[in-house]
């Protein structure tokens, strides 16, 4: 399975107004995908500008007038009291404009959802809507996988995994072709007495389909043996022997192989 698979969706409810991408298209991270009517957004934006605006010049004067008492109250020509209802009215001010700007970048968290862009650099696997469909938050609009790495994941015995650890090198075959993977971990399978291995193969050059049958050849132990080429075993009859050289003497022993 592709490592980078997601099935985006929105937090908005309103209607699709354009699907930009179809099945099979390659996309770029940040890449514009779906777009939703978003015009309640926009008109509350426009209220918060103006919420925005009057708390701006709120602040302004409180500052203002902050400002002066400080001179007055530094000539004695205005009281501590005087002063104190100054500095409080400022401190309001300043909490009122950040309120109103904070309520501003919420709102523009909220509008982003407005535009369904690409995670990542992939290919769009489904495409789950049409322009003029409703969606709810939450509701699936587009996938995308990105099948550059690759996991591959099995179950072993506990035995097995013992001696796998992250980073180790494994050889595995997918859709019959040879290729090398990373071990990314092994952990305990819930609810049986099993581990899951998960092992990642890059991909970068396509050359492995995300979906496809896999093999991952885990070691079992360590085996000592003596190795002979095939093209030197002697057969006669049912027995096999291997001619060895002792010096200036060649001598013909019967052995058993495998």
């Amino acid at each position: 399975e592709p490592i980078e698979r997601a099935t985006l969706s929105t937090k908005l409810m309103g209607s699709i107004t354009a699907v930009l991408v179809r099945e099979g298209d390659h996309v770029a991270r940040g890449q514009l995908l779906a777009r939703i009517d978003a015009r309640d957004v926009n008109a509350k934006r426009a209220q918060i500008d103006a919420g925005i605006s009057v708390a701006e010049a709120m602040y302004l004067d409180a500052r203002t007038q902050a400002e002066r008492f400080r001179a007055l109250y530094a000539d004695s020509a205005a009281t501590r009291f005087q002063l104190d209802q100054a500095e409080t009215g400022l401190a309001r001010a300043d909490a009122g404009l950040r309120t109103a700007r904070a309520s501003g970048a919420e709102l523009d968290a909220v509008g982003a959802y407005a535009e369904v862009v690409a995670p990542f650099p992939g290919i769009v696997t489904r495409r789950y809507v049409d322009a003029g469909a409703f969606v709810a938050p939450g509701a699936p609009i587009v996938e995308v996988q990105n099948g550059a790495q690759l996991r591959i994941s099995v179950t072993v015995p506990p035995q097995s995994s013992a001696a796998l650890r992250r980073g180790v090198p494994l050889d595995a075959i997918i859709e019959g072709r040879a290729a090398r993977a990373i071990i990314e971990g092994a952990v305990p399978a819930p609810g049986a007495a099993v581990y899951t291995v998960n092992a990642i193969v890059d991909n970068a050059d396509g050359v492995h389909l995300p979906g496809s049958a896999a093999t991952l050849l885990i070691p079992a132990g360590v085996r000592h043996a003596v190795l002979i080429p095939a093209s030197a075993l002697v057969h006669e009859g049912d027995l096999t022997g291997v001619r060895v050289q002792l010096g200036a003497v060649t001598e013909l022993r019967w052995i058993r192989t495998g």
